[in-house]
């Protein structure tokens, strides 16, 4: 939902120059010395970047869905490592608290988030715990007013970074699947925490995941979120319809770019004396990649709505999860075939973001996750009805 489409468009064209003149000039520095530098991430901080998501009463911009799909379509055309920093604290850094929280909490963690002067981070997935993530194994075992946690949770985006983490783990060992897990709201400085090395990756240089180790980490008891145990599983996959639109949403605007920078290529580049953009293989790549990119774009804009009306969307979340993330996977490797030779060679971003995007095929549930749920829920309407 729209609330004052003329305050939209003013939002939504700064941040389309802020990424085509601050963002897009500073990838290649991002991806040789894997850093954003400090006076980009200044910037972000002054723009509102880190609370998009977040309700205006705790410092944030309080976009609708809609509005943040919007916006999302603009930051995903350059690279994800810039996104990847402020998403957390917009998205599963932030939400649980916000969904589920209670109002001392939302009060006392949430704006530091918006302004940026915490940066969150959302702690579900260990060692062997990952698309099975109802199978938490972190332990929190309560001790008078506390709780003792002790587990290890992997590939944690911002972990490095991370002021303030959102942590499942499991409070009842009698109680299998996700009946048994809690989530509690554990501050980064809390004795009993310790960071693994930063994680090498494929690619989204600039962004930074590593393991979170739990030793008998002390949390007070009223950091539980909302107060309730075993209710965390149902606090993650709340946050995870929201997350997984917005990721839908930067998988668009990332064809966008790609569809841009292949057809600026195919018009210069000469084979055949003439510009390969007139040749029809190549113009059926970049319709097809078009094509696409515009299914995915209605797809996201048709969600936001339908969540902006209260409706429940997990299962046009997984739709748009699932097809948004292959699609730019599809249209990176056009782009990379209609570069031809210079496609493989990093000169051009069309090779950083071949190996950017893959990873979107992955993280906030797998492409067969979403197959899962998505059939899992037709199933059920069917038994409905």
């Amino acid at each position: 939902m729209i609330r004052d489409a003329e305050i939209l468009s003013q939002l939504t064209d700064t941040i389309a120059r802020f990424v085509r003149e601050r963002l897009v000039p500073a990838e290649q520095h991002v991806a040789e010395t894997d850093t954003i530098p400090e006076d980009i991430v200044a910037d972000m901080k002054a723009m509102g970047l880190f609370g998009l998501s977040i309700p205006e009463q705790y410092g944030g911009l309080g976009l609708t869905m809609e509005e943040e799909v919007l916006v999302a379509f603009e930051l995903g055309r350059t690279s994800p490592a810039f996104r990847s920093l402020m998403g957390t604290n917009n998205g599963i850094g932030a939400q649980g608290i916000l969904i589920d929280g209670t109002e001392e909490q939302k009060q006392k963690y949430v704006p530091a988030l918006a302004t940026g002067e915490v940066i969150g981070a959302f702690c579900l997935t260990e060692p062997d715990v990952g698309s099975d993530s109802g199978a938490v194994k972190t332990r929190a075992q309560r001790e008078g007013d506390h709780y003792i946690l002790n587990g290890t949770k992997r590939y944690i985006t911002n972990g490095p970074h991370a002021g303030l983490f959102t942590v499942m783990a499991r409070t009842d060992p009698e109680i299998q699947g996700g009946g048994g897990v809690t989530a509690f709201i554990v501050e980064g400085d809390t004795p009993g925490i310790s960071r693994g090395k930063a994680d090498v990756k494929m690619g989204q240089k600039g962004a930074h995941t590593c393991d979170i180790i739990f030793d008998n980490c002390r949390v007070p008891a009223e950091n539980i979120v909302g107060g309730k145990e075993g209710v965390g599983f149902k606090t993650a996959m709340k946050v995870l319809d929201r997350g997984r639109l917005h990721i839908s949403a930067i998988c668009v605007g990332v064809a966008t770019r790609l569809i841009e920078d292949a057809v600026n290529f195919a018009a210069e580049r000469k084979q055949f004396g003439k510009p390969i953009i007139e040749h029809q293989l190549i113009q059926a790549m970049l319709a097809d990649s078009r094509a696409e990119m515009f299914a995915g774009r209605s797809m996201v804009l048709e969600a936001a709505r339908s969540k902006d009306r209260g409706e429940k969307v997990s299962l046009d979340a997984s739709c748009c999860k699932l097809f948004c993330s292959e699609m730019v996977g599809r249209v990176a490797d056009r782009a990379v075939q209609i570069h031809g030779g210079a496609g493989y060679m990093a000169d051009y971003a069309v090779e950083r973001f071949y190996r950017d995007v893959r990873l979107f095929r992955i993280y906030e549930g797998t492409t067969q996750i979403q197959q899962i749920v998505i059939a899992r829920e037709l199933a059920r309407q069917a038994g409905n009805s």
